[in-house]
């Protein structure tokens, strides 16, 4: 597939007041393929908006090139560069309606009157604005407005998409269905787009390939399904999702838990007899009689709807988090209850040496 945008060695340093110098991006390299949605996912402060920022035009690298396709566009301006920006903020003109909102950047251009209507109102009709055209921005709601910012955006046919948090003003019922609406429009445009968050499950729900940031750094570049399942490392493995960290013994293809052997999907080459830390989903243990494999005691017992949610004592492990679904038809376990463990087959992953 050809590369719409790409990042080499990418650092960005800023001064602090004190004069200390602060590496917001510290050498990140990166290739974006045409059409995809690609989400740059970390803690607060790892540096994932001032990489998009740099690669919008808002900030300058202090080392490192951006390439969209084979041109290079470090020394190019923002409005020259062919990308657009879903602020946070929406940054919609609260003077104008939402047609004009939507026209501002195809005006700026001067496109024609005809063709500006109709690339206009074809835009409202995929977002869901058609009806809300002569509509002022104080009479739509918090996803409305996401709406008018996100056309505002794709009416120009920018090369690339670029998404600054925009869903972290709404609430949670609203984030969720406007993640989806924007996940189903880029698809439908075949736009490539960039997507910031730190939410993981956000990121794991629209993504084609998940960057995940920390101190400015790429820890792990993978698809969704490859940075739950296979983590890079600790931190990736912690921040994605809940986890079990369970330290085993390794030897022929398999670890021992409790005493009892289980095989591993992807044997790593180790020496037999190698310690090795074990990535453990909560949702991959399976809770069966107390004489079945290994066992445990129930410590706490949560009710969540959907799922019940156990802190389990297991013998030799210590305690472990576990995910039973549909609690009403099992029936909720109660504290002090013996219960048995079993990893499902394929969910147990050796984290790398990171010594």
């Amino acid at each position: 597939m050809p590369t719409d945008l790409r990042v080499e060695r990418l650092t960005k340093e800023f001064r602090s007041p004190g004069g200390q110098s602060v590496l917001a991006v510290d050498d990140v390299s990166l290739e974006v393929e045409k059409g995809a949605l690609v989400t740059l996912l970390g803690p607060s402060g790892c540096g994932k908006t001032t990489l998009l920022r740099m690669i919008a035009g808002f900030e300058e690298p202090t080392v490192g090139n951006i390439y969209f396709g084979e041109r290079r566009v470090n020394d190019e301006a923002p409005n020259v560069r062919d990308a657009a920006m879903v602020f946070q903020s929406y940054a919609i003109f609260p003077h104008l309606n939402v047609f004009e909102n939507v026209a501002f950047g195809l005006r700026m251009k001067r496109v024609a009157a005809a063709e500006l209507r109709e690339r206009v109102n074809r835009v409202l009709e995929l977002v869901g604005l058609g009806p809300l055209a002569r509509r002022s921005p104080s009479q739509l709601s918090g996803g409305q407005q996401q709406r008018v910012a996100l056309a505002r955006c794709i009416v120009t046919e920018p090369r690339l998409l670029l998404f600054d948090e925009p869903l972290s003003n709404l609430d949670a019922k609203l984030r969720e269905q406007m993640r989806l609406e924007i996940r189903e429009v880029q698809r439908r445009l075949g736009t490539t787009s960039l997507y910031v968050t730190h939410d993981q499950i956000e990121a794991m729900s629209i993504s084609d390939v998940i960057v995940i940031m920390n101190a400015g750094r790429v820890e792990q570049i993978g698809s969704p399904q490859q940075v739950y399942a296979r983590p890079a490392n600790r931190f990736v493995a912690d921040f994605i999702g809940k986890v079990n960290f369970v330290t085993a013994s390794y030897e022929a293809g398999a670890v021992e838990l409790g005493g009892v052997r289980w095989p591993l999907p992807d044997a790593p080459d180790l020496a037999d007899g190698s310690q090795v830390t074990l990535v453990l989903r909560p949702e991959a243990i399976r809770l069966s009689r107390a004489d079945t494999g290994l066992r445990g005691t129930v410590q706490r017992a949560v009710f969540l709807g959907s799922g019940a949610e156990y802190l389990v004592e297991a013998a030799g492990l210590g305690e472990l988090l576990v995910n039973e679904p549909n609690p009403a038809e099992a029936g909720m376990r109660r504290v002090g209850d013996s219960v048995g463990l079993e990893p499902t087959p394929g969910s147990l992953h050796v984290l790398p040496d990171e010594a």
